[in-house]
């Protein structure tokens, strides 16, 4: 997602970004459903790499997803993945519940 935002790989997926926000903060923008949709397309949508990416984007901090440079980009990644706990899930013992980002992490940082 950072790649398409950078513009360092095609944007085929016409993932839109908000640049000129209040908070001065890049945010993925989530395509649009129409509420009368059925089930079934409202469950292929939110599945489908491009909403479940641009949710874990906008759930990055703020330093990660401004960062100017790949090498910049893995840096931060690796200081904010640090300070994220990790609860895999084992057979035979009781989760704590979904051990993804999204799960993890609050809608906006």
């Amino acid at each position: 997602m950072w790649k398409t935002y950078a513009e360092l790989v095609p944007n085929n997926l016409e993932i839109k970004f908000d640049r000129e926000n209040a908070r001065g903060v890049v945010k993925a923008i989530y395509p649009t459903l129409y509420t009368d949709a059925q089930t079934s397309f409202q469950t292929l949508r939110e599945n489908s790499f491009r909403m479940r990416a641009a949710q874990l984007f906008n759930r990055m901090p703020a330093k990660v997803r401004q960062c100017t440079t790949l090498e910049s980009l893995k840096i931060e990644l690796g200081r904010f993945f640090t300070t994220i706990p990790d609860y895999p899930p084992v057979k035979g013992y009781y989760s704590l519940g979904d051990n993804s980002l999204v799960a993890l992490l609050p809608e906006s940082m």
